[in-house]
């Protein structure tokens, strides 16, 4: 009766050390590479927008067991550049002025930050919301010294060692103190929305 209780125990504990929760964690860090952009899109009340890109910069994205778990990525101030404008001095006048203390301070403030604070499944369309949109991520973006919470539909790809992010997303940059141009009462020409629209295109390979 002793020697079958012991095999009995003998085979629970092997039993038990082989279930999932041991399995073995996989991890990797991404880097994203030079094709990595956010688009972005400011609209005055009137409907007109300008629109340019910036670079986007990581060397910390994690990816654990084929999903995304963690990281950061930065958007240099200095890579801004606008698309929309008819001539090379209008542009930098532009950019000049998002770049100032009116708009992004670089001077005080060099990058936009986002920290990736967790990525779940997600399915569902709409406006706003990119093609194949499988995942919802949640992070703090800071800028101007400042974080605030935001959340967007995602696509993600992993394919090998490649990874491919693309989003749709749009924050209120009034919620971070950046109050040009929206006190009541200017003209909708001259009044420029709260709402900036970033459009992300990432891609990486892991390091």
């Amino acid at each position: 009766m002793k020697k079958q209780f012991l095999t009995l125990l003998t085979l629970a504990t092997l039993f038990t050390s082989c279930t999932d929760h041991d399995a073995p964690i996989s991890t990797s860090n991404y880097h994203l590479d030079e094709t990595s952009v956010a688009e972005w899109k400011g609209y005055l009340k009137t409907g007109y927008f300008n629109e340019g890109a910036m670079d986007v910069e990581s060397n910390s994205l994690v990816i654990e067991n084929g999903k995304v778990k963690s990281g950061s990525f930065s958007l240099p101030l200095s890579s801004i550049v606008n698309f929309n404008l008819p001539t090379d001095e209008l542009k930098h006048q532009l950019v000049h002025h998002l770049q100032s203390a009116d708009f992004f301070n670089m001077a005080l403030h060099p990058n936009v930050t986002f920290e990736i604070m967790s990525v779940a499944p997600f399915s569902g369309t709409g406006p706003g919301v990119v093609s194949g949109a499988n995942f919802e991520v949640t992070g703090h973006l800071t800028l101007l010294g400042k974080s605030n919470p935001v959340t967007f539909p995602a696509r993600i790809d992993l394919n090998g060692d490649s990874f491919k992010l693309e989003a749709i997303t749009q924050f209120d940059r009034t919620l971070w103190g950046m109050n040009y141009a929206t006190e009541p009462g200017l003209p909708d020409d001259a009044s420029i929305k709260p709402g900036i629209e970033v459009h992300l295109k990432l891609a990486g390979k892991k390091m």
